[in-house]
């Protein structure tokens, strides 16, 4: 009877860690493969940001930013004509200029920045603040404004998406198998459309006549792109 007993407990321990064996072995991994897809729209630009500056120098740091300071007012002052354009302060600078060949003074820089959807308003703003008030055209971009850039990348979404469907489809046929399923996707949207400023001109050159401002828009591409991983199923047998 005991020797019976033992045996019992002998088997059951094996097959106990029979199980235990079988528990720890791990699945084997789902089979997938990596599909990436992208779709872009060409849009128009739609606004426009620019950049004015006035300067002054003068051996009295007072006077030059007082000179500046009245030049800026008369700008800001002139602009609520140009209900369609925006207009707001974007810098100050002070600082002292030593060279041998003049005496020591005081350079004072200030900025305003320009936005606006209408080009001709700000065209037209633009020449009157250099032909006019005397300030320095500092740099001019393009972009899109949110509204249509939102609305590009929501139908351009939806594009990548199904092209990204269609390559997952063609790559589970190619490596024979019957059935696909969505794993882990990303979607990523492109980060163009920034209005990036031109370069400085030369401080203090102002021309005597400023020509009318020639504008040209330009495009900026809108681009999604999804990528990930197609999770494979219903393998074919080779026959």
């Amino acid at each position: 009877m005991k020797v019976t007993m033992l045996l019992g407990a002998v088997a059951c321990a094996i097959a106990g860690a029979a199980g235990l064996a079988q528990a720890q072995t791990p699945a084997p991994p789902q089979p997938s493969v990596t599909v990436s897809a992208s779709a872009t729209a060409t849009l128009t630009n739609d606004r426009l940001q620019a950049w004015l500056r006035a300067e002054a120098e003068n051996a009295s740091a007072g006077a030059a930013a007082s000179q500046v300071n009245a030049a800026i007012a008369k700008a800001l002052s002139d602009a609520k004509a140009f209900p369609a354009i925006k207009v707001a302060s974007a810098g100050y600078s002070t600082y002292q200029v030593n060279d041998k060949a003049k005496a020591q003074r005081w350079h004072v820089v200030q900025t305003i920045s320009v936005d606006s959807g209408d080009f001709n308003a700000a065209a037209a703003f633009i020449t009157k603040m250099q032909d006019e008030n005397g300030l320095l055209l500092s740099g001019m971009g393009f972009a899109l404004s949110e509204k249509a850039r939102h609305e590009a990348e929501d139908s351009v979404t939806q594009q990548a998406i199904k092209t990204w469907q269609e390559r997952a489809q063609q790559a589970a046929q190619g490596l024979g198998f019957g059935a696909w399923r969505t794993g882990r996707v990303s979607v990523q949207t492109s980060d163009g459309g920034r209005v990036y400023p031109l370069a400085r001109a030369q401080a203090m050159a102002a021309p005597a006549a400023a020509a009318p401002v020639a504008l040209e828009a330009g495009t900026t591409d809108v681009t999604v792109t999804v990528s990930g991983e197609a999770l494979l199923e219903q393998p074919r047998i080779a026959r």
